[in-house]
């Protein structure tokens, strides 16, 4: 009875965190399923209609101009001007019509519209019209422009990644990201590696104000340190003869900026090794590298996993760090800073944006879900110590 006195008590609890995480599982999709489906919509359909109408279609309005007066035909006292307004356009659709801008939808398809002065004009839902009259057309006249509403179906493309790809710049961007992420990523990790182990199992002066002061870094904001930084940049790079805004300035500025939060997860895992592990090693006469290297990183895995995931992210996304240390010119230019360039010039352009931002998350997505395993266990392990 108690046993299960205890599952009715904890039940509601856990069938609301399943919820608040299903909710949130389904505010992420939603934005993400958009951005997929835009990108692969056409620019026509976008602009009308919203993704969600991309699988039925759209309606949108368009002004055409009527044949000219050396197409009319005589029917009698009746004189015709036939044509077709969807010429040229498969699949679409006319709904309604209408002779003012105001009322684009007066009437409806395949109905004969009074349009005044004798004249009378009747468009079917396949395109095809004919406007007619009581007297000749004058050649003086301008061909009568009327306006439509046309149905379209729904049209996807690939020609909008196409562009993005090979048109806008993004792909270079995204050989230079990935320059920039993957390296940036791995030598923090290396060095923090070797930090937190001493930290961890090295006895030496100053250890416990080295700890304090990692902790007190996470919380510097890492704007404080751009200018300082810059400057320091700048001057050796002088004293060298060198640029300062290449790649292997901007892997040490993020390397500088994660290695605190780095260091600080690392120790938390390392510590929390079984202490037996390590004496056995020592005994056996392993040095600390060798301890290091065929002991602690296996065991790491998930600790240094979780991290990667971190690094990667914040690298990844990051334009800041990327224009002050890297510059924006075209060679050097990050995804995200093609992306600001591309939200700037081309603000209605929705095809190219969505197609963009797709392209930027997918590297993000594949880290994550590849390595998302060892998040939790790596961020949770450093609070249980090992038997």
């Amino acid at each position: 009875m108690t046993a299960v006195g205890s599952y009715f008590k904890i039940g509601p609890a856990r069938l609301f965190v399943h919820a608040a995480v299903l909710l949130i599982v389904i505010l992420w999709l939603i934005p993400t399923l958009g951005i997929f489906v835009s990108a692969l919509r056409d620019k026509d359909q976008i602009v009308v209609s919203g993704w969600w109408t991309a699988f039925v279609g759209s309606t949108q309005t368009v002004a055409v101009r009527l044949g000219t007066s050396d197409q009319q035909q005589q029917e009698g006292v009746t004189y015709v001007i036939s044509g077709n307004v969807l010429e040229g356009q498969t699949g679409r659709s006319v709904k309604a019509f209408g002779n003012r801008v105001q009322q684009p939808a007066a009437f409806k398809a395949g109905e004969t519209a009074d349009l005044g002065d004798g004249e009378t004009l009747q468009i079917n839902s396949d395109g095809s019209y004919r406007y007619m009259k009581n007297a000749a057309f004058s050649p003086d006249e301008r061909p009568k422009r009327i306006y439509a509403s046309v149905s379209a179906p729904p049209q996807f493309t690939m020609q909008n990644y196409n562009t993005v790809l090979t048109g806008e710049g993004i792909g270079q961007s995204f050989i230079n990201s990935l320059t920039v992420t993957i390296p940036a990523t791995i030598i923090p990790i290396l060095i923090a590696a070797f930090a937190a182990y001493a930290l961890s199992w090295m006895e030496f002066p100053g250890r416990a104000l080295m700890i304090a002061l990692v902790v007190g870094l996470i919380v510097v904001p890492l704007q404080m340190s751009l200018i300082p930084l810059l400057r320091l940049y700048n001057e050796i790079g002088n004293l060298l003869g060198q640029p300062s805004k290449t790649y292997p300035g901007i892997w040490l500025a993020h390397t500088a900026f994660g290695m605190p939060l780095a260091i600080y997860l690392l120790r938390a895992y390392i510590a929390g090794l079984p202490k037996e592990i390590i004496e056995s090693a020592r005994v056996d006469g392993a040095s600390d590298f060798e301890i290091f290297v065929r002991i602690v990183l296996p065991l790491s895995f998930p600790a240094l996993a979780s991290f990667a995931i971190f690094q990667f992210l914040w690298v990844w996304n990051d334009l800041l760090v990327a224009m002050v240390f890297l510059g924006t010119d075209k060679d050097h230019l990050v995804l995200t800073g093609s992306l600001n360039a591309l939200l700037g010039s081309r603000g209605g352009n929705w095809e190219i944006l969505t197609a963009s931002a797709f392209v930027t998350i997918v590297v993000p997505l594949l880290v994550f879900f590849g390595l998302q395993r060892y998040l939790v266990r790596g961020l949770l392990a450093g609070s249980v110590k090992g038997g």
